[in-house]
């Protein structure tokens, strides 16, 4: 038995959401939702991983015709939390995930600029983005043919396009309120919808919604503040933020603490409970002079709970994992240091979760981890 791990053990409290550790399975997607609808598998999937102190699930389609299509992480068989049948099969989902001890939120996750038009749900729906651009092309690290079809710039978005959009957000949350839903987790990086507009590549509007700053806060507050309208006070919302985008692995929304501050500290006052913080590798220091992480940075900054994510368990980030031979890696005794010095609240699992699903309990005993399995993307085990 591992007894420095012992620490990440201990339970955690943010409003309603009481976890019974600190380990957290992060979003994945999954392509098992024909139509919109998971599969039954999904909820006996997500059960079998409700020993960890919360599930999140992967990106779900808000209410709106264009928040789902293919793209370099989409496809043809991604969830929505909305409409009879999706909202019937998630309330399995959830009602398994309880009945196995756990907790669950969903992560709501628009795509933006980063659907290709023409796909998904609703194909004659336009691709939607602040400005009409998908971002820098001379930095893209994406497949060429993929490239290709998002060049051409579209039309920057109305406000009705965006008012429609904040509308949706509320109308699922709502729906995974009435479901059980423990937390809300809204996807705000990498890229996405709400992360184009934090964004000044992609975001080059002159009006409310950009411009400085704290304006491109302006659509991810507006989010956060209708979905606290429509879910209890005590309902904790995650979001997820993060530096690097699809379109720029090398990408800063802040250069310096003080901009981290001013985003992140206007997404906190706009309602946000819990900051899920997406780095490549969660050990990298996000500004000179210190060897802080992301996550640290903006637990200081905010005051409110972090989780850290990117890394932990292998020895290649994400996107290298996928062209590169990978390992396993047992980081966690960085972790353990990390968390002891205040760095962060909650840790987040990805890849090592899905590929296996009591990897958590293998850590706390000291067992040998599954090994890196690319076919696991193709099943629900």
């Amino acid at each position: 038995m591992r007894h420095d791990l012992d620490p990440l053990f201990a339970p955690f409290r943010c409003g309603s959401l009481t976890l019974a550790n600190r380990f957290v399975m992060s979003p994945m997607t999954r392509n098992f939702s024909p139509n919109g609808v998971p599969v039954p598998g999904v909820a006996d999937y997500y059960a079998r991983r409700a020993h960890m102190g919360l599930v999140i699930t992967e990106g779900v389609g808000p209410d709106h015709p264009a928040a789902l299509g293919d793209g370099t992480t989409g496809g043809p068989a991604l969830p929505v939390l909305h409409g009879d049948a999706a909202l019937a099969s998630w309330r399995t989902v959830v009602d398994a995930v309880h009945a196995a001890g756990g907790k669950i939120a969903p992560q709501l996750w628009h795509m933006g600029p980063i659907r290709l038009a023409g796909t998904g749900p609703h194909p004659d729906a336009p691709s939607l983005s602040p400005s009409g651009l998908w971002g820098p092309f001379d930095r893209a690290m994406v497949p060429p043919d993929y490239l290709a079809a998002v060049m051409a710039p579209g039309q920057p978005m109305t406000d009705d396009d965006i008012s429609a959009v904040i509308a949706g957000y509320a109308r699922s949350a709502a729906n995974a309120h009435a479901l059980g839903f423990d937390a809300i987790a809204l996807h705000g990086g990498h890229g996405y919808l709400l992360d184009s507009f934090l964004w000044a590549e992609t975001n080059q509007r002159t009006d409310q919604w950009g411009g400085d700053l704290l304006r491109r806060t302006g659509l991810a507050r507006e989010v956060v503040r209708a979905i606290r309208q429509v879910i209890p006070a005590e309902k904790p919302i995650i979001y997820r933020l993060s530096q690097w985008k699809l379109q720029d692995y090398g990408a800063a929304l802040a250069q310096t603490p003080e901009e981290l501050g001013l985003i992140a500290g206007a997404l906190a006052d706009a309602g946000v409970d819990i900051f899920d913080v997406s780095t490549r590798h969660f050990d990298a220091p996000a500004f000179a002079g210190s060897d802080m992480g992301l996550a640290g940075w903006v637990g200081k900054l905010t005051g409110k709970p972090v989780m850290t994510v990117g890394g932990i368990g292998f020895d290649k980030d994400l996107a290298s994992s996928f062209v590169e031979p990978t390992t396993t890696f047992d980081n966690l005794e960085e972790v353990s240091r990390r968390f002891a010095a205040g760095e962060f609240d909650l840790v987040a699992i990805g890849r090592a979760a899905l590929m296996d699903a009591d990897w958590i309990g293998k850590a706390r005993r000291g067992e040998p981890f599954n090994p890196f399995d690319m076919s696991a993307y193709g099943r629900l085990e």
